[in-house]
């Protein structure tokens, strides 16, 4: 049974990109990952920390983690098929 559980993690920089720039880039990158996929995002923008959300929510995918650090915002989102 191999293939099954194929998941792998990947990363996207918005850094010192402005709304709507990190939700865009997030949309083109999950529009490449598989089911289950995990994606990192690293933004500065602070709208992200509601527009992000917002998106997964609309889009079904699950925000797995938000968190801000050092003046960044990350998000870890799971890829729902």
């Amino acid at each position: 049974m191999t293939g099954i559980y194929n998941m792998s993690t990947h990363q996207l920089d918005t850094q010192r990109l402005l709304c709507p720039l990190p939700v865009i880039r997030v949309q083109d990158k999950i529009k490449e990952l598989n089911n289950g996929d995990l994606l990192e995002v690293v933004c500065t923008d602070p709208g992200t920390m509601n527009d992000i959300p917002a998106w997964c929510r609309i889009n079904e995918h699950l925000l797995k983690e938000k968190k801000e650090q050092n003046h960044q915002y990350l998000f870890l989102i799971e890829v729902v098929r």
